[in-house]
């Protein structure tokens, strides 16, 4: 029995709703609306942040979008942060409904929004 969870299998209750997260983002990124595709990153955050590979790929879309931006704030936040959601979240170390960004402390946990958290409450993620 492992203290580690690599939780790499996402729910099947949460896969269409995460991905359709994305698929906005890359969406609105192909818009240049910038603020709307950050938004939706923010969402796919919360829905994936409690599976490892999930986690540090959104930071990692994060990351892109911060330098598409050309935010410095962003870039490294999201560096460290990848780098934290790749040796954290496997230990079940995540600030549940924090939505990722830089300018969030990355260990606050945040009110998960209603519809969000109906999908998370439907795949069993605490």
């Amino acid at each position: 029995n492992s203290i580690m969870k690599f939780n790499t299998i996402m729910p099947k209750e949460l896969v269409s709703f995460y991905q359709n997260e994305l698929q906005l983002a890359a969406e609105n990124l192909r818009l240049n609306d910038l603020q709307i595709a950050w938004h939706h990153l923010e969402r796919a955050h919360i829905l994936g942040q409690s599976r490892t590979f999930d986690h540090t790929r959104i930071h990692w879309r994060m990351l892109k979008l911060g330098l598409k931006m050309r935010s410095t704030g962003e870039i490294w936040g999201q560096f460290i942060r990848m780098i934290g959601a790749a040796t954290k979240t496997p230990f079940g170390i995540y600030p549940k409904g924090n939505t990722g960004g830089a300018n969030v402390w990355f260990f606050k946990p945040m009110p998960v929004p209603h519809d969000l958290q109906e999908i998370l409450n439907q795949a069993k993620i605490k």
